[in-house]
């Protein structure tokens, strides 16, 4: 879980830290162009319930501390998402990352089940994408069975 520290708060901000990567950079290209916006999240299951919003503007301090001592892939379309909402009028609400799984491979003996049909999750947005058991035409798939 990474932190922002905004302004002279001394109340941090909790953000995962992928979020938080992705966020980072976005604030930093707008505050580079001097260009002042807000940002808006919901609180986490761990807090009161509800949502916040702070007004980034280049002359308050602020810092991120992540907890992952290694730098996280950045995901474009993830920044572009973010940049767009940066630029409107509510500026940037922060939201779950977009995952497009493209084609699901189908195991062998399936396919006469699927014939004809063309399997994809398409767009899913998640935090964490976790799949214990997928059934494809009755039949389980494994992590083998779709692993190129």
């Amino acid at each position: 879980m990474g932190t922002i520290y905004y302004g002279g708060s001394a109340m941090p901000i909790h953000i995962e830290d992928r979020a938080l990567a992705h966020l980072k950079v976005v604030i930093a290209t707008k505050l580079r162009r001097d260009e002042s916006f807000t940002v808006s999240w919901t609180h986490p299951d761990d807090q009161p319930r509800g949502r916040s919003t702070i007004w980034l503007h280049p002359s308050i301090p602020l810092r991120f501390v992540f907890d992952d001592p290694e730098p996280t892939e950045i995901s474009r379309e993830w920044i572009e998402d973010l940049a767009n909402s940066a630029s409107s009028t509510g500026g940037i609400l922060l939201v779950a990352e977009h995952f497009d799984t493209g084609p699901i491979p189908v195991p062998a003996g399936a396919e006469a089940a699927l014939e004809g049909l063309d399997v994809s999750l398409g767009k899913v947005d998640v935090d964490t994408l976790d799949v214990d058991r997928l059934t494809v035409g009755g039949e389980d798939v494994t992590a083998k069975d779709i692993t190129p």
